[in-house]
């Protein structure tokens, strides 16, 4: 073979022989990577993410202090206790000098308006109730957090990863068109010499975006998995600030919950009531509504008379000629007549009332809410699937047969070296685009199932059927 047939030939050979050492092959469009499992996963970074939130303790602390308001609300008042000295001479200060003078003592209780006191504890452990769900629903959003900034982090990471694969291939297209160059026989030119550079320069940038965005997002995400400034109750670390982890591969294959809803691209909004209905977020502001309508029936108790009872013990000492007095005793029963109620009683219950009304709005602001992000995702997520079947079955191998296309002819001379650089840039983006195609949808998936679930551990269901708890099986 003569000199001029091996310098047409080794470009080709050279970029077979460095695609299989980097491990990355092209299976009808769809790049498969060598697989590991060592990292720090999705399932690691959502764990330690909840068990590293101060916002549960906080939330945990809220609720045991209205559970001890509800207790403390149903007990009767104290009773008060009066000891005094009554009708004293002011002449004399004698105690015995006259028959009205005595020492007393008394006692005095209070029963609240009607049924107020059962009333108030139940609103209180209403109240107290709304907190659990409100946890349910933190720890969901901390899963949708932490684990799209994990999605996050690890595209950047893979992205860094298929581009510096790639970077050898650039780098032995310049060395090849340096050694064409200079040999009289070869068909380089001066200008490919620069793009081939050029390329790889871009690269580089482009390795130093990515760099940054990881190193960004990797901070972002140490915001919910680190235990600094949290110490005091954090339960457990994974990835600390300025501590270099790589993210597990290869990428989560999470399951969709109610995979019915998908299947056509409109879905009732009665049918999406009945599964929001349940959400964590929507059953803490029932909490609320059912504490507002008790304070409709508290405000109703006005109208009923406060009770109070006393009794009391008058001791009177002997008269001047030392003739025994007889002690006192007094008993007694007071209550207040709500007469004037039109501007009092009346305003008040109206008042509860509104306030009830006004909180029965957040409810479904809520559901409206949920019902239209839940739309945007699921629209987002048909055509992000739709873009990744024609990436997968059109777009991927055609940029595969167009980088053989434009090498085949470069080596047989009848192409153009810009245009094998072009055809190896272009199928790279394609690649990079499909990675994040596959990572946009796992997010919108994260997020999907956040509006579905009952519990968070649903929310990161992966195909594998890792983290599978039984309310996955309804």
């Amino acid at each position: 073979m003569t000199r001029i047939s091996l310098l047409k030939v080794f470009p080709l050979f050279l970029l077979t022989v460095l695609l299989a050492e980097q491990g990355i092959q092209t299976v009808q469009g769809a790049e498969v990577k060598s697989i590991t499992h060592d990292g720090f996963t999705l399932e690691m970074a959502v764990k330690s993410a909840q068990r590293n939130d101060p916002w549960l303790v906080g939330n945990r602390h809220t609720q045991d202090a209205y559970e001890s308001k509800s207790i403390a609300a149903g007990t009767l008042p104290d009773p008060k206790i009066n000891i005094g000295l009554a009708n004293m001479p002011l002449d004399t200060f004698d105690f015995g000098q006259e028959g009205m003078t005595q020492f007393k003592v008394g006692v005095s209780q209070m029963f609240p308006r009607g049924d107020s006191l059962a009333l108030r504890q139940q609103q209180l452990e209403l109240i107290a109730s709304q907190y659990p769900f409100q946890r349910e629903d933190r720890k969901a959003k901390v899963v949708v957090t932490s684990g799209q900034l994990w999605l996050d982090v690890y595209k950047a990471q893979e992205s860094i990863a298929l581009i510096e694969s790639n970077r050898s291939l650039f780098e032995q297209l310049s060395d090849i068109a340096q050694a064409s160059y200079s040999t009289a026989l070869g068909k380089s030119r001066l200008q490919d010499i620069v793009r081939a550079q050029l390329e790889v320069t871009r690269i580089d940038d482009r390795l130093n975006v990515l760099e940054q965005e990881l190193d960004t997002d990797t901070q972002r995400l140490s915001q919910w998995t680190s235990h600094y400034f949290v110490d005091e109750f954090s339960n457990d670390t994974q990835l600390d600030n300025g501590e270099e982890v790589k993210m597990a591969t290869p990428l989560p294959a999470i399951k969709l919950l109610y995979p019915e809803l998908y299947i056509g691209r409109q879905v009732q909004p009665q049918t999406l009531f009945e599964y929001f209905s349940h959400h964590p977020s929507v059953n803490a502001i029932e909490k609320i509504i059912q504490a507002s309508s008790k304070g409709i029936e508290l405000s109703k108790q006005k109208f009923k008379p406060e009770w109070g009872v006393n009794a009391g013990y008058g001791y009177r000492a002997d008269d001047p000629m030392g003739n025994e007095r007889a002690d006192l005793f007094t008993v007694g029963v007071s209550f207040d007549l709500p007469l004037f109620t039109s501007d009092k009683q009346d305003r008040e219950v109206q008042a509860a009332v509104s306030h009830a009304e006004s909180v029965k709005t957040l409810k479904w602001l809520r559901l409206r809410e949920m019902m239209a992000a839940f739309g945007a995702a699921k629209a987002q997520l048909l055509r992000l699937e739709q873009r990744q079947h024609r990436y997968r079955s059109e777009l991927l191998p055609q940029m595969k047969d167009q980088s053989d296309a434009s090498l085949s002819a470069y080596t047989n001379d009848d192409g153009d070296f810009a245009e094998v650089v072009r055809a190896l840039i272009a199928e790279l983006n394609a690649q990079l685009d499909d990675l994040s195609i596959d990572v946009n949808i796992q997010k919108t998936k994260v997020q999907l199932n956040y509006f579905l679930m009952s519990t968070p551990d649903q929310i990161i269901l992966s195909g594998n059927g890792a983290m599978e708890s039984d309310g996955d099986k309804k």
